[in-house]
């Protein structure tokens, strides 16, 4: 299934790797997924830092419980692990929670690079389906604003939808071409993640429609766009901010060629010298050159020099599929010849509060901690974003925030999404359903739950499986709307009445996991 023509050209870049490169198609696939730092099944008081050199030592324990398997760590981001191939996380209820997101491991690589600080301004240029925005967020701890930006409007909404599982508060999902946003925001971000579109070499051993649609002339149309996506996100890049560009291609047409070019085109840009983990390469100078005339080579000399300082993947050196990742940053301001620093774009204006009474009502009712931030309504949806957010007059935006609810004749439903983003000490009315240490693990650690939860009176583990399903269930407490939570994970909305908890898990999420 793999093209005669990628072969030959394989053949020729890895001369006596190549032999261990082929053998790398018959080897089983890595499986991995991403704990998110988001969410926690227990008070983040209890994750002590000490115990281990990942702080997040007890997620990995809770869910290593509730799947049944040992997690390995991937060793270039300490959110990620391998799991076992009999595994299936994605068919979990932790899933459904947004405990953890399961991702390729080399795919992890990118983001871990960016250098995310909470409170900055991050745009992810080509986000879907939200791997690297919902680890982008991850690093933010909801500080800040992050963009996570898709062109095709299917896949803009599965972002969205894996940003709202994630429970990422402070981000805004747009669908629009990388030349629009550049007119809505130059030089307003200080990190930019560009996860090119490419023609997906990396992932033939995963993909074989990657395979059926391969060909010479894609790798060449791949590296057009992504010089024009390059260019763009370079306008929106505050002085002295980073941007990591990524592919899943071993083309040196769509990564060394693309960075030299970029390069003589941005001359206020350098690579950045980064560590690189065992296994992965350093990228290859002659494969730059052939991407350029005899003139180019000339006034590329200097550029040259740096190309080794960006990292080719190969999955025959490491646990991970096929990658490039190139990390750049823009002079700071007072190495370039600019005479003006950008102006600062002004913030969204939100709406008052004598306008979402219901709201403040519900919340002053349901919260111990508030989302907090600036309010903004979309038709009857109200959102809240972060009070750093720009105007977003003129652009298509698909997710304005954190969707906190609707108001329907006057009254206040809130949504799913702030179901997801709430941990159980951030409201007054928790079920927590505890499940059961899977069969198939030896630990017998307790699951850990944080204090202010309460368990179920109903024992059954079974339970939380009818919810997802769409089923009620009796509880005994006072009436109104409680947080439902699976091992301390928040998971959805119930409203208490007569002794029923009514369901509000969205149909359109419902499903068996069975």
């Amino acid at each position: 299934m793999i093209p005669i023509k990628f072969k030959a050209r394989m053949k020729e870049m890895l001369a006596n790797e190549y032999d261990d490169f082929i053998a790398s198609y018959d080897r089983a696939n890595y499986h991995s997924l991403r704990i998110n730092p988001l969410k926690h099944s227990t008070n983040t008081s209890d994750i002590d830092i000490k115990d281990s050199c990942n702080p997040l030592s007890k997620e990995v324990q809770h869910l290593e419980n509730a799947l049944g398997c040992s997690l390995t760590p991937v060793r270039w981001c300490n959110t990620g692990f391998y799991y076992d191939e009999n595994i299936r996380p994605g068919k979990h209820p932790l899933h459904e929670a947004g405990a953890y997101y399961i991702q390729e491991a080399s795919a992890m690589a990118p983001a871990e690079y960016l250098d995310i600080n909470p409170g900055e301004t991050v745009l992810d240029l080509c986000a879907a389906p939200g791997g690297k925005s919902t680890q982008i967020a991850g690093k933010m701890n909801g500080e800040g604003l992050l963009i996570s930006n898709e062109i095709i409007p299917s896949r803009a909404k599965i972002l969205s939808e894996n940003i709202e599982r994630m429970g990422i508060r402070n981000a805004v999902v747009t669908n629009e071409s990388s030349e629009r946003l550049a007119h809505f925001f130059p030089e307003f971000f200080d990190k930019i993640m560009v996860d090119a579109p490419c023609s997906g070499e990396g992932m033939f051993r995963k993909n074989t429609t990657a395979c059926d649609e391969w060909s010479t002339d894609n790798v060449i149309n791949c590296a057009k766009r992504q010089a024009e996506i390059l260019d763009n996100a370079a306008t929106m890049l505050k002085t002295g901010g980073r941007i990591v560009y990524s592919t899943c291609t071993f083309s040196p047409e769509e990564n060394e060629g693309t960075i030299i070019h970029f390069l003589l085109r941005n001359p206020d840009f350098f690579l950045v010298d980064v560590k690189k983990y065992d296994g992965m390469s350093d990228g290859s100078v002659s494969f730059a050159k052939m991407c350029l005339s005899d003139t180019d080579v000339t006034k590329a000399n200097g550029f040259l020099q740096t190309i080794p300082y960006t990292i080719r993947m190969l999955p025959h050196r490491l646990k991970g599929e096929g990658h490039f990742v190139a990390v750049l940053e823009k002079k700071p301001f007072h190495e370039t010849t600019e005479s003006d620093a950008p102006k600062k774009l002004k913030r969204i204006k939100g709406v008052k509060d004598k306008s979402i009474k219901e709201y403040l009502n519900f919340a002053d009712s349901f919260f111990i901690n508030k989302p907090a931030g600036t309010h903004i309504m979309f038709g009857d949806n109200l959102y809240v974003v972060p009070v750093i957010c720009p105007p977003l007059d003129g652009i298509k935006v698909l997710r304005a925030g954190l969707l906190l609810g609707t108001f329907l004749k006057n009254r206040f439903e809130p949504a799913h999404s702030i179901a997801l983003a709430l941990s159980p000490s951030d409201v007054r009315n928790v079920i927590n359903i505890s499940l059961p240490v899977s069969e198939n693990h030896n630990i017998t650690e307790n699951s850990g739950v944080t204090e202010n939860v309460n368990t179920t009176q109903n024992s059954d583990a079974d339970i939380i499986y009818k919810y997802i399903n769409g089923e009620t269930f009796s509880y005994d407490g006072e009436k109104g709307w409680y947080l439902i939570a699976v091992n301390g994970y928040s998971i959805g909305f119930g409203k208490l009445s007569s002794g029923i908890m009514k369901n509000h898990y969205p149909k359109g999420l419902r499903k068996s996991l069975k």
